[in-house]
């Protein structure tokens, strides 16, 4: 791939682009100057000569020079390409005069439109986060919020996916206040489950996935159960507890209830303790959007998650 990201790349466009440009220049200037014979004119034939190409009998290309008017603009849009060009990314990484991108003006665009829309957010500010759930308008805002920031990971129903936690049940791993949503919103989560297999190997793995199935009544081999609640209790507790039952200041879930956030098979409980999770990949994490949005939009976020797991404020509306 380094063939294809070096700087000889912008060199090469750039210099195909302007030897397009300038070809067109000079075969523009050449039809002006240079004419095709002329084909002679039968006697008492009045006009233009022809070129002496004739098709389906009597249809004659005549041999009339390119308009004027033609020509120059032609020439015109030649100059505005070189101008064009100057001014405004096209010649490879050549970033233009005017250093104009469009990640720039999407940015600006976006500001321009926050700024105008601010005040409609703004006025939930000031108001309890519980009563902005119960506002049927500020409901059908957070809604659209969500569907544009949150579905592609939490899916549109906030029913969450394999990796990625449903917010319509009373399962935390952060917490469910209000004020615990709304950091998990603004400043991102980035929990991370260390891989265990080179420490433990693999008898010590599936003891440990025995025991942890064994904490929320799954079946699981007793014996292997009862070695792994010792290494259990030596590797695991520190996060999820000597019970089991997790720790939300480090986003460690609870193991003794039937949720889980990538499947309850051994299979998977194995490759969870073995492998870990969250440390090869961003995906499996929650990005922080303090950055994206306004302390408005986040404020109609908060109250729409929240409500979405209490059945008061959905009754309220």
């Amino acid at each position: 791939m380094s063939d294809f990201t070096s700087g000889f790349w912008g060199i090469y466009v750039a210099i195909i682009t302007l030897v397009s440009i300038l070809g067109c220049a000079i075969l523009l200037f050449v039809m002006g100057k240079k004419r095709v014979p002329t084909q002679a004119r039968k006697e008492g034939e009045t006009g233009p000569g022809t070129t002496g190409h004739t098709w389906d009998g009597d249809l004659a290309e005549y041999n009339n020079p390119l308009p004027r008017w033609w020509m120059w603009l032609f020439y015109l849009t030649i100059a505005f390409s070189l101008l064009y060009l100057a001014l405004y990314p096209g010649l490879g990484t050549f970033r233009g005069v005017l250093g104009w991108t469009s990640a720039g003006a999407y940015a600006t665009e976006r500001t321009d439109f926050d700024e105008r829309v601010k005040p409609l957010y703004a006025r939930y500010l000031g108001m309890d986060v519980k009563a902005v759930a119960a506002d049927p308008q500020a409901h059908a805002m957070g809604e659209r919020l969500f569907l544009n920031y949150c579905a592609p990971c939490h899916g549109s129903d906030a029913g969450g996916s394999k990796g990625f936690p449903s917010l319509r049940d009373s399962d935390w791993l952060y917490g469910g206040s209000p004020g615990q949503i709304k950091e998990s919103i603004s400043n991102g989560r980035n929990g991370i489950m260390p891989a265990f297999g080179p420490t433990l190997g693999d008898d010590g793995v599936k003891n440990v996935a025995a025991y942890v199935r064994s904490l929320s009544g799954l079946p699981h081999d007793n014996l292997r159960a009862q070695l792994g609640k010792q290494v259990f209790a030596q590797n695991c507790a520190a996060c999820h507890g000597p019970d089991g039952k997790g720790n939300m200041q480090l986003g460690a879930p609870n193991l003794t209830d039937e949720i889980w956030l990538y499947g309850s098979s051994e299979a998977t409980i194995v490759e969870t303790i073995s492998k870990g999770r969250g440390a090869a990949s961003e995906v499996t994490r929650m990005p922080a959007h303090k950055d994206r949005l306004d302390d408005g939009k986040i404020q109609l976020l908060t109250a729409y998650v929240w409500g979405l797991s209490n059945a008061k404020a959905g009754d309220a509306r």
